[in-house]
């Protein structure tokens, strides 16, 4: 496959993060976690990918996220949200706002449901990102902006809902190898040239308990090599300690542990996204691609209950967005004949069919002081799975 060429100013920048990431593999002894390589390649101040200036989302970025298709997912999950801010808290916190779309459509959805939430907050971590929600909020919906506000890190505490789209999969994984001889870490080192290239090492600590806990048995030959996303985890049992009173929905696309890790997915999930063309070369312009892991909504749902969070759902993004009537919103959209309402249509059939990001993408909702079931588990939930 051929990709587009890049910019020369896009490859100047990339060579300036390729230079940072050689300092940093030869200032921790040649070698480094990908899990470092990711965060780094993704997160550098100014270089990485989501904290450069490269246009990430929609047609003139490099992937097309749910909010970007159409204003009825926003509308339709609306109802999920407002359920649990009608159990817990009339707050919103959002982590990830991409381009801010689905604030927007969130917010106009509830302001004509009369559930306006007292604040909705985002969590955004790339500065460049945040300057775009607070223009897609300003032009969308201005006269709703005074309740938006950005958080520079997680609150203390909170009650009321928050949703992450699509956040899980850019945390940085750790890649695992299982060989005949041993399981292993496969981090990045520098070649003859300063080139990144492949390096494997025992596991140790940390990965090396989680990668054993799989219970994976060692192949008779060749390798299975797979993701371990416990930044992940962590950053769920971050928000659980601070959730007082309300439900995380976490929407992403990824497996149950048991379908994660089968023998046939021996290569693991790992992607790269550039232009609207998927591939699986990570050492490949840094910066200019995104990196981004499935999700094993396992391994979620265990790091919310060890924390002491309810489960409160699992299912597929179609049954979600059916259960929270999708339908209905977009039967309200437009006549049936006309070109607006075809073309809405069209991408409600993209988001939900199963051959697409109806069953590809999984939620999961998990909470604390919930009582009552969450509306978009209602039908197709999959809690046994897990």
């Amino acid at each position: 496959m051929k990709l587009p060429q890049p910019s020369p100013e896009a490859l100047e920048q990339s060579g300036h993060l390729v230079a940072h990431l050689r300092r940093l593999i030869e200032g921790r002894g040649g070698w480094i976690s990908f899990a470092t390589y990711m965060a780094e390649a993704l997160y550098t101040p100014g270089l990485g990918y989501y904290s450069g200036g490269a246009r990430k989302f929609g047609p003139g970025g490099d992937f097309i996220t749910a909010p970007e298709l159409t204003p009825l997912f926003g509308q339709a999950i609306a109802s999920q949200v407002q359920q649990i801010m009608d159990l817990s808290a009339p707050h919103i916190i959002e982590a990830g706002a991409g381009t801010g779309l689905l604030a927007a459509d969130l917010l106009l959805e509830l302001e004509l449901r009369g559930s306006l939430p007292e604040s909705y907050a985002i969590l955004e971590v790339s500065g460049e990102l945040r300057e775009r929600q607070f223009d897609t909020i300003a032009s969308k919906v201005p006269h709703l902006a005074s309740r938006v506000s950005w958080l520079e890190g997680l609150p203390e505490h909170f009650s009321g809902a928050l949703v992450a789209n699509e956040v899980l999969d850019v945390m940085p994984v750790h890649l695992i190898a299982w060989r005949p001889e041993g399981i292993f870490e496969r981090g990045v080192a520098l070649g003859d040239e300063g080139q990144f290239v492949w390096a494997d090492r025992p596991v140790s600590g940390k990965v090396a308990d989680a990668a054993a806990a799989l219970d994976r048995p060692l192949p008779s030959e060749g390798e299975y090599v797979s993701e371990l996303n416990l930044a992940g985890r962590a950053w769920i049992a971050e928000w659980a300690e601070r959730l007082e009173k309300g439900a995380m929905l976490l929407v992403d696309y990824g497996y149950p542990r048991a379908e994660y890790y089968l023998d046939s997915r021996s290569t693991g999930t790992l992607l790269c996204y550039f232009r609207h063309h998927a591939h699986g070369d990570p050492f490949l312009w840094p910066g200019l691609n995104d990196i981004t892991a499935f999700v094993d909504f396992t391994a979620a749902a265990e790091a919310g209950f060890a924390a002491g969070l309810d489960i409160l759902g699992y299912t597929d993004q179609a049954n979600l967005l059916f259960n929270c009537g999708v339908l209905a919103c977009l039967a309200r959209r437009a006549p049936e004949d006309s070109v607006d309402y075809i073309r809405a249509a069209k991408a409600v059939q993209r988001l939900t069919g199963p051959h697409e990001m109806g069953e590809l993408f999984k939620v999961i909702a998990m909470g604390r002081g919930i009582e009552q079931p969450l509306i978009g588990f209602l039908r197709g939930d999959r809690l046994h799975a897990l």
